[in-house]
């Protein structure tokens, strides 16, 4: 369908979208296949460099670790979300005590990377005599960053509902606290919850951060096992077998994503926001570190 600014791709255009994407995934798998011959060249699929998965004790660990990063992501993920409601409830509020002070936490804590974030709680508050956890560090950085995320998807979610939404509630004596926290937050929130899952997603990667500071995670347990001479220190095999964990975790995440975005477009309850601008929130920050 055509719009103001985007016109139907004729035959001719159609042609050269598909030749533009066949060139694009034939580049995609010679890159790839290039990369597994470089590993196959330098011996990284010999049967000694993997033995070490036939161990029980290093599934065990391996097991563990993946609970470790499970429980990081988990607790991050709802304290990431409640933060990220009350910064945006704030950055609505009409009241510049409440307004100023969560736009100055959402555009500082979106400012400063993560890596940095971790770096200071957890080697720069025992300097005060605080001394958090490897995992209190990870869990807050990982909250007030995506967090500060969140809270713009929340507000960008809010504004894109549609005006009659608020003026209806107004019009039936309801007060703004109570047209925020009962009308347009729960819209906002269901009309959003792909994008927010997308951004649960960024977070989940996140997690990984956590092996600089040794917090007990996948990576960190990569890096040690990678180093170890008994088993050939098989970093790139066991780097695989880390990455490929973390794509069937996204993936995971991912097909959520998409089955909520399927179900809200068959509710016709969901009221479908005006524009997309939580979407480009999310997409600005992908790439944040």
């Amino acid at each position: 369908m055509s719009s103001v600014l985007f016109d139907v791709p004729g035959p001719k255009a159609r042609l050269r979208h598909r030749l533009l994407a066949v060139v694009g995934v034939l580049a995609v798998v010679g890159v790839v296949g290039f990369i597994g011959y470089r590993f196959y060249d330098s011996g990284q699929f010999e049967p000694r460099l993997w033995e070490w998965l036939q161990y029980e004790t290093v599934q065990l660990e391996l097991l563990a670790r993946l609970g470790n990063t499970l429980r990081a992501f988990a607790v991050a993920a709802v304290l990431a979300v409640l933060l990220g409601a009350v910064l945006a409830a704030g950055r609505l509020s009409d009241h510049a005590v409440w307004r100023v002070p969560a736009t100055v936490v959402v555009e500082v804590f979106r400012a400063i990377p993560l890596l940095i974030m971790i770096f200071i709680f957890y080697f720069g508050l025992p300097t005060v005599d605080i001394k958090p956890s490897q995992f209190v560090a990870v869990v807050a950085g990982l909250t007030l960053y995506n967090g500060s995320v969140l809270a713009e998807v929340f507000r960008a979610g809010v504004l894109s509902l549609p005006r009659g939404q608020a003026e209806a509630a107004y019009a039936l004596g309801m007060r703004k606290t109570q047209v925020m926290v009962q009308v347009l937050l729960p819209q906002a929130l269901r009309a959003m919850l792909p994008t927010i899952v997308s951004q649960l997603v960024v977070l989940l990667k996140d997690t990984a951060l956590g092996f600089i500071i040794n917090y007990k995670e996948l990576l960190d347990y990569a890096k040690y096992l990678g180093t170890q001479g008994q088993f050939g220190r098989p970093l790139v095999p066991m780097t695989i077998v880390v990455a490929a964990v973390y794509i069937a975790m996204c993936l995971l995440l991912t097909w959520v994503a998409v089955s909520l975005e399927k179900r809200n477009r068959r509710n016709k309850k969901i009221v479908e926001p005006e524009n997309r601008a939580a979407e480009q929130v999310v997409l600005s920050n992908a790439s944040g570190v």
